[in-house]
């Protein structure tokens, strides 16, 4: 036999090995697939099987005949529209406007509306409407109490209330211990439309740091 016989045979020896290996291989892949897959399998049941035993005999709740409603959504609430709005009357609400005119000349310098008996003012400083909502102004600066009191306002006013406490403050911690924010808060809150009235609040509600404000009614 020739040297390139040989070297033939070699080849195809080590060809065969190859393809026994190659064989063996895949074989083994196969093997644990199938093996991954029924371990796979088993947990599924004992899971199933864990949930059956726990839950305990499921049965079907009984037809009794009841419609499935489909019941109209209500309609949305404009809130970005609202919070727009309140944003302009907020810069709409003037620190400059003149209301000594229509503050009235007692103690606390309290306010009515046109049209508004003077008896509301009494019956305010009396405690005849119950307080529904307390709004504290207190550690805000001059444009954050002014967008706090209009948001305030108006969404007291929007849920029926008819009653709030507004606290600025006394000024004891204030340069000079003047009330930096009451004059103001003064003038903001006969500028909003909500407000038909405000008087300052009784000595246990807050006293001179305090005003107890009445707001219209909801419109029907």
């Amino acid at each position: 036999m020739n040297r390139a016989k040989l070297r033939s045979l070699a080849d195809l020896a080590q060809v065969r090995d190859e393809l026994q290996q190659r064989a063996r291989e895949a074989a083994e892949r196969q093997a644990r697939a199938l093996a991954a897959q029924r371990l796979q399998q088993r947990r599924q049941q004992d899971a199933h099987s864990l949930f059956a035993r726990t839950v305990g005999p499921v049965h079907p709740m009984p037809d009794r005949g009841l419609a499935e409603l489909d019941l109209p959504r209500p309609p949305p609430h404009p809130r970005m529209r609202e919070a727009d709005e309140a944003a302009a009357l907020a810069e709409s609400l003037s620190d400059e406007v003149n209301i000594e005119s229509l503050l009235l000349t007692d103690d606390g310098l309290s306010f009515r509306r046109p049209g508004i008996g003077p008896d509301v003012v009494t019956k305010l400083r009396r405690g005849h409407w119950a307080l529904q909502g307390n709004i504290d102004l207190h550690g805000y600066t001059r444009d954050e109490a002014r967008s706090m009191l209009t948001d305030s306002i108006r969404e007291c006013h929007r849920r029926g209330m008819r009653c709030v406490r507004v606290v600025h403050g006394k000024g004891l911690g204030s340069p000079g211990r003047q009330p930096v924010l009451k004059a103001k808060v003064q003038r903001w809150l006969a500028q909003s439309a909500e407000v038909i009235a405000f008087a300052q609040a009784s000595g246990p509600q807050g006293g001179a740091g305090a005003l107890v404000v009445l707001l219209a009614g909801l419109s029907r």
